[in-house]
């Protein structure tokens, strides 16, 4: 089983990666990109056999490890 979760910062809180991307682009003439938030992806190959157990071990993984929860939200996806 395969799990992939999705980190993004929560709204509000300044990214400045995604700024210095944006202006980047700007720079290299793409004019109509008025934000950039960037996140990161993190693909797990998982034992797990039962869905629900895997997304819920997934879950503990980032409120623990994965995922700054004061600053960070993120999304689970299991396949």
């Amino acid at each position: 089983m395969k799990a992939r979760v999705h980190v993004m910062l929560k709204d509000g809180v300044l990214d400045p990666q995604g700024e210095a991307v944006r202006h980047a682009l700007g720079t290299l003439g793409f004019s109509g990109v008025e934000a950039v938030r960037q996140g990161k992806v993190i693909e797990l190959d998982l034992t797990a056999t039962d869905k629900a157990a895997a997304e819920a071990e997934v879950k503990a993984m980032c409120e623990k490890l994965l995922a700054n929860t004061v600053i960070e939200k993120y999304t689970v996806e299991i396949a």
